[in-house]
């Protein structure tokens, strides 16, 4: 698969901090600290999150790539500091000589990673796998998404959401959320993302790994409790020809459209119409409630084995969506008008 915007990134939930390093940004390219510790912030927020967001009050560091505001074109790092680290020290040390059964458990908790995790990895301390696989480690993958989205900034291509429904209200979430807590039971919902301004042309048809569509479907499905994603009208399987697709007509010698069922996407690029994704997002399976499970290391039934966890996290899980999709779409602008200047990709 073709890609310019790239990015790995390491840390655990309780470890010392979580890391990305970000390589194929043009020199020239305004970073805005301020900006990403606001992204960051909007991840945190959001009716029904958990006792976590009170510890860590997130702020990035940019120790590479970066000189007095501007992209240097070389790899950029950057780092979040988890505050509650100094309380797990021992517990996450990598020193051999730190070995300790302090907050291992071996109950699976139903609809996380434990299980499969445990069986993969070879190992029955799950503890192994839930600090990996948390969904803590979105925090710094909307860092990276906000810097896709200073990226995308410069050429006018701008972003929104709205939560479409929690649980079974369209309405009055608190108070959905609110009765979820009270019984000790979890939330997910539906959210919509709207990009605007896109470029006709993103994306290819030519191949099946270089269509919009597969790419953007692959980066918000694998966002922690999504379940399903829909590219423009979700309500596509109950619809005729005649009316789902998105009739083209001119108006002062432009090619204009009155629908966009297609949600911006034909045969797998840009057509020039706002990007509009759906999601959705299961409830949380960390439950104060507990579910019935199997205990690994003597494998009997139990309760299964809870983490502080949030009643709903829907608002906080349609930002990482965002920040997903903006990485997409910065990878897709580089890959079609790049070169190794922001000076030069405006030419282009």
């Amino acid at each position: 698969m073709l890609t310019k915007f790239r990015f790995l990134t390491a840390g655990e939930s309780h470890g010392k901090c979580l890391t990305a390093i970000i390589e194929g940004i043009p020199s020239g390219f305004e970073i805005d600290p301020d900006f990403i510790n606001a992204e960051l912030k909007r991840r945190q927020g959001g009716y029904g999150r958990g006792a976590r967001m009170s510890i860590e009050s997130d702020t990035v560091e940019i120790t590479s790539g970066v000189r007095f505001g501007k992209t240097l074109g070389s790899p950029v790092t950057l780092v979040i500091q988890n505050k509650d680290w100094e309380n797990w020290q021992k517990i996450m040390s990598a020193c051999a000589d730190d070995v300790t059964d302090e907050k291992a458990f071996t109950k699976c908790r139903p609809g996380h990673a434990d299980y499969a995790g445990s069986i993969k990895y070879n190992t029955k301390d799950l503890r192994d796998i839930l600090e990996r696989s948390s969904a803590r480690k979105t925090a710094i993958e909307v860092a990276v998404g906000a810097v896709a989205k200073m990226i995308l900034k410069q050429f006018d291509i701008t972003c929104s959401f709205k939560i479409l429904q929690i649980g079974n209200a369209k309405e009055n979430f608190e108070a959905e959320i609110d009765r979820a807590k009270e019984a000790g039971d979890t939330l997910g919902g539906k959210f919509e993302i709207i990009y605007q301004n896109l470029p006709v042309g993103l994306g290819s048809h030519v191949h099946w790994d270089r269509m919009l569509d597969g790419k953007i479907a692959q980066a918000v499905m694998s966002v922690p409790a999504v379940k399903s994603v829909t590219i423009g009208n979700h309500h596509a399987y109950k619809m005729t020809g005649s009316e789902y697709h998105d009739q083209m007509y001119l108006e002062n010698g432009e090619i204009i459209r009155k629908t966009n069922n297609a949600g911006g996407l034909e045969g797998g690029m840009t057509n020039g119409q706002p990007l509009v994704v759906t999601a959705v997002m299961k409830p949380i399976p960390t439950l104060r409630k507990p579910l019935n499970t199997v205990d690994l290391s003597n494998m009997t039934e139990c309760e299964a084995h809870f983490e502080r966890s949030d009643t709903c996290a829907v608002e906080a899980c349609s930002v990482v969506a965002e920040a997903r999709i903006a990485c997409v779409l910065a990878d897709e602008l580089l890959l079609k008008f790049g070169g190794d200047s922001l000076a030069e990709m405006q030419k282009r």
